[in-house]
């Protein structure tokens, strides 16, 4: 080392002013010679710092160096004790080992919920006897459902208690003024029974679909929405538009059943749809069709009379659903009891669906046992729409 380094280093190592003896010298010289091995070493072994220096360019775990160079003072080399230093870096170590021990945990305990959930179907059945009356105590041998005409294995069935959305399409058009009294009573006691648990919404159909009443569980609200209809003189009736409207804004409601009432007369129908695209509506939305008509609906060519005669065939059948066909409206309070009781009797059946990656366009199921009808369709969403 050149005359007057040591005496230098001295005075760096033990914090001692500079000393006037001492030859000029360039600071990125000094910290070059600082940071070689030897030089450090015979640094240690000649001033004897109570504990080991090195610097951290060499070993990281141990003792640093770090010139502190401040207006009129000396040059520092502030230390920590290695131990500390040594052991703040294991503990790092430790915590990010266990985080990524516990996300791979989480990513495997969730991988067989979601594959067990893709690998499974769900539909909500309806099953009821020759009268029309819910049949409860039902096993899975009871039910077939099949899935683009293939057979699935039943897993599991039990009660149904997930929500419903039920929209009430009522007929207030001209042809409904004679059966306006009934309709008010019948359906205020269908909502009083019904709208527990569920939410219900009131559509009115006479010249073009009107919301009376949002889904809603009040049922205040929708006993005076029905309860002060009235027919609207020289109106026709839209009901493939409003079955069409009402499919497509479930459409951004998550409720895992829905189902539409359509209650009309055999009055004058105004729509250009057709049919076809009204079932499609209904299905892309696993929405079931619960028609209550009264009347006696003779067919006609013209547009209108056309397809709602097709709807009244291909709707309830298409979508799970059902048409109870009434003469006179003097049965309509018994019909609308008798359909909250099959709705709020309903059975959740889960079945197994093999891995595929095609959703199944339709399920349908159906009875293995004698006097038992049974419909239903898909929870919301098994569509995949």
């Amino acid at each position: 080392m050149p005359p007057g380094y040591k005496t230098l280093a001295r005075a760096v190592a033990h914090g001692e002013p500079r000393r006037k003896a001492v030859p000029p010298i360039s600071i990125a010289l000094l910290c070059e010679k600082l940071h070689q091995p030897p030089a450090l070493e015979r640094l240690t072994s000649e001033t004897g710092p109570p504990d080991a220096i090195k610097s951290h360019i060499f070993n990281k775990f141990r003792l640093s160096i770090i010139l502190d160079a401040r207006r009129g003072g000396a040059y520092t080399a502030p230390t920590q004790p290695a131990a500390q230093t040594h052991m703040r870096f294991t503990l790092i170590r430790s915590l990010v080992a266990l985080a990524a021990l516990f996300a791979a945990l989480s990513v495997l305990s969730s991988a067989p919920t979601a594959a067990q959930a893709a690998r499974e179907g769900v539909m909500f059945v309806s099953a009821v006897d020759r009268e029309g009356e819910p049949v409860t105590g039902l096993g899975p041998e009871a039910f077939q459902i099949r899935e683009d005409g293939i057979r699935r294995e039943i897993l599991r069935v039990s009660h149904a208690t997930e929500p419903i959305d039920v929209a009430i399409l009522v007929d207030n058009s001209a042809a409904a003024r004679d059966d306006i009294t009934f309709l008010r009573t019948s359906l205020s006691n269908f909502v009083a029974r019904i709208t527990t648990g569920n939410r219900v919404a009131v559509i009115a159909l006479a010249d073009r679909p009107t919301i009376l009443v949002d889904y809603t569980d009040d049922t205040k609200r929708l006993s005076a929405a029905v309860g002060s209809l009235f027919a609207m003189s020289n109106s026709g009736m839209t009901l493939l538009d409003g079955i069409y409207e009402t499919s497509r804004g479930l459409a951004r409601r998550e409720t895992p059943r829905a189902v539409i009432v359509p209650v009309f007369t055999d009055g004058i129908e105004f729509t250009n749809r057709y049919s076809k695209d009204v079932v499609k509506a209904l299905q892309e939305q696993d929405v079931a069709l619960h028609m209550v008509s009264i009347g006696q609906f003779y067919h006609s060519e013209e547009h209108s009379t056309r397809e709602r005669s097709f709807l009244l065939d291909a709707g309830p059948r298409g979508s799970g659903g059902q048409r109870i066909s009434l003469l006179s409206p003097h049965g309509l309070d018994d019909a609308l009891q008798r359909l909250a009781r099959e709705l709020s009797s309903q059975y959740k059946v889960v079945y197994g669906r093999p891995e595929s990656l095609i959703t199944p366009e339709r399920a349908e199921v159906s009875s293995a046992r004698a006097g038992v009808t049974m419909r239903g369709a898909r929870a919301r969403g098994e569509s995949g729409a």
